[in-house]
């Protein structure tokens, strides 16, 4: 059986999630080579993909769902990302009786979209809030918990300053190595004014964001992975972080994982906007964790996945 798929071919076949259709032969492509197939005790989880429209894109969705669920984690991927990558939260979901529901953002993975770009994060929202549609169509089990790494995380904080107290979402809230700034965002920003009128985008540079040796080269050879840095994504961050800074503060008390050797975001600027803007967040530092926190070497990822759950009732 091949491991390859096309993503325009997987999206186009697809059909929103509650038709309940199995799993194609692409499909089954996709998900073997992101060892998506097969999660949870015995095999007992029934997994399928498929696709809505918002706000001109189609966004391909993918939903886990064990026999008994008792809650749900809507899971929202980082910059550049996909619902690939995210195998280890999702098995770690599974294992707490949740159903997980989760999609490719605009431009990302098999969604539609120009690679990595977008106009404004509002769009992001636009998508969040089809997601929780979707999770209402299917009857998923409430509490529904949110999970966001990196940008997924500036999602998650997004809706969360802004919908709280009315998010379909009351469950816990999860921000892995969430992004407020990056690291050096005075220096990107000055660059992003100077260059925005002339330079569509640059190459993108991979970095060592995980200390588990083998996700690098794994990144490096994923067809699923843009290959420039838009500069229209750039000037979208620069206006939502200053909403997000001058955004009201919240009731809501997210769980906060954040390694200190993160060299992506500047962690120790967002703690200190997130401490502001939410009330007494629970956070845990990991001193040896890069970036991808969902990709972090075993040991890493269990001790913060058992902090997690500590706080998960």
């Amino acid at each position: 059986m091949s491991n390859t798929f096309d993503p325009d071919r997987l999206r186009a076949a697809l059909q929103p999630l509650n038709a309940r259709l199995a799993l194609s032969e692409e499909g089954q492509a996709y998900q073997r080579f992101y060892n998506l197939a097969g999660l949870g005790r015995e095999g007992l989880v029934s997994s399928r993909l498929g696709r809505f429209e918002v706000g001109g894109y189609e966004i391909v969705t993918q939903l886990w769902t064990p026999e008994q669920p008792v809650a749900t984690l809507v899971l929202v991927h980082g910059f550049y990302d996909h619902m690939g990558l995210y195998r280890h939260v999702i098995e770690w979901a599974l294992e707490l009786g949740f159903a997980v529901i989760s999609c490719d953002l605009p431009g990302h993975g098999l969604s539609s979209g120009l690679r990595a770009s977008i106009t404004d994060f509002a769009e992001y929202q636009a998508v969040l809030n089809r997601l929780f549609v979707e999770a209402e169509i299917l009857q998923l089990p409430k509490p529904w918990h949110l999970c966001g790494q990196s940008t997924g995380g500036a999602i998650v904080i997004d809706h969360l300053l802004n919908h709280g107290d009315e998010s379909p979402a009351q469950g816990q809230s999860i921000l892995l190595a969430p992004l407020v700034r990056p690291r050096g965002w005075t220096w990107s920003k000055v660059s992003y004014y100077l260059l925005r009128s002339f330079v569509k985008g640059t190459d993108r540079r991979f970095s060592e964001n995980s200390n588990a040796p083998a996700f690098l080269p794994f990144l490096m050879a994923d067809p699923l992975q843009p290959r420039r840095l838009p500069t229209a994504w750039v000037g979208a961050l620069a206006k939502w972080i200053e909403r997000i800074e001058s955004a009201p503060h919240s009731r809501r008390s997210p769980l906060i994982v954040q390694g200190e050797s993160d060299m992506t975001v500047d962690w120790s600027h967002n703690l200190a906007v997130l401490n502001e803007k939410f009330n007494q967040p629970r956070i845990l530092m990991l001193h040896e964790a890069r970036h991808h926190l969902a990709n972090e070497l075993p040991e890493l990822r269990e001790r913060f996945f058992r902090f997690l759950t500590q706080r998960m009732g």
